[in-house]
């Protein structure tokens, strides 16, 4: 087939340059490659700074693998990302990831059956779609986050001290597994929240909101754990202008370059950090897989609702100012230059 391809794009640039017009590179090229592995990948939004970087890295791979990938953004809106994943169907796509805006959306739900009835291969890349009986889950121990945050503020404050919650969207299981990690280490440690609120679609302003509110009706408070490192910013900003900085232990995750440099300055104690680029590199590997038919051989399953499918499970890690060099910097997650800009770096 690729051969034929190519001498039907050959044969057209002859008989068009006959007429005075030539064809582009990227027609011959699209013709040639016309055999290899189509990846239809939906996101939810890139308002996140960490999904810019999964996008980055997943077509990377995938291209060194041989795999073309149509990138979709659905900029939050659930139902336009069902739509969005419709037409990467009609597009015969081989695999199609999903990063859903909510896994428990019903046209969402619709959509992935009619790929399944096409037998294309659906992963579920970091948050979870409920029932949909994805081929793969991929993601990282989410509950083991929440166990890190709450760990990490418990080791900072008082026995009675007043922690609050700022917590991601609702609609995200993702976010319901962390906070159950939050809860079962504070319980374990006989603590209780005194504040907590979610961010619908993950809207770093309602963090800011929420945080005045706390302060506004409870006063003091020592730690605030926060969803991502979105939120933290906008917690950070309230507490700020509170001045209330220089005694609260702040904490997030994702690693964003700006809390990575609050870390440092001082100002947030702890982010999660989860190797975006180990995530994104074998969700890639493992799609070339699926589209190739070849065994996947996980030990891991994640239970969807209906179905145990297989999970690619990840271990996040508790980032401080103690190992920030070694897990931030020597990774190349961020640059040195970067994280201590508003610091003077002992190093250099």
């Amino acid at each position: 087939m690729k051969i034929k391809a190519l001498l039907l794009a050959l044969t057209a640039a002859l008989l068009l340059t006959g007429c005075g017009t030539s064809v582009t590179e990227s027609d011959t090229e699209s013709a040639a490659a016309s055999d290899a592995i189509q990846i239809g990948m939906s996101f939810d939004t890139f308002v996140l700074e960490r999904w810019i970087r999964d996008r980055d890295i997943f077509v990377s791979t995938a291209s060194e693998l041989g795999a073309e990938v149509n990138v979709q953004n659905a900029n939050g809106d659930a139902d336009e990302q069902a739509a969005q994943v419709e037409y990467l169907i009609e597009k015969d796509i081989d695999v199609l990831v999903i990063v859903a805006v909510d896994g428990e959306n019903e046209k969402l739900m619709s959509a992935i059956r009619k790929a399944q009835d096409k037998n294309i291969k659906v992963i579920a890349y970091d948050r979870s779609i409920t029932n949909a009986n994805a081929d793969l889950h991929v993601s990282f121990d989410n509950k083991k986050v929440g166990t890190l945050m709450a760990e990490a503020v418990l080791s900072q404050i008082p026995e009675d001290g007043k922690i609050a919650a700022l917590l991601g969207s609702p609609a995200d299981n993702n976010v319901v597994l962390v906070e159950e990690g939050i809860q079962e280490a504070l319980e374990k440690a006989g603590q209780t929240l005194v504040y907590k609120n979610y961010a619908d679609n993950w809207k770093a302003e309602y963090a800011y909101d929420q945080m005045n509110q706390y302060i506004e009706e409870y006063g003091d408070v020592d730690a605030v754990i926060c969803g991502n490192d979105g939120l933290a910013a906008m917690a950070f900003k309230s507490l700020s202008e509170h001045r209330m900085l220089d005694h609260v232990c702040l904490v997030g995750q994702d690693a964003d370059i700006d809390a990575c440099q609050r870390i440092v300055e001082g100002t947030q104690y702890m982010t999660v950090y989860k190797s975006i680029e180990q995530l994104a590199k074998q969700t890639a590997q493992y799609a070339v897989k699926l589209a190739n038919d070849e065994p996947l051989e996980l030990p891991d399953t994640f239970f969807d609702g209906t179905y145990d499918v297989p999970f690619l499970k990840l271990d996040p890690v508790a980032v401080t100012q103690e190992n920030i060099d070694r897990e931030i910097i020597d990774s190349r997650f961020h640059l040195r230059s970067e994280v201590y800009l508003n610091v003077e770096d002992t190093d250099v």
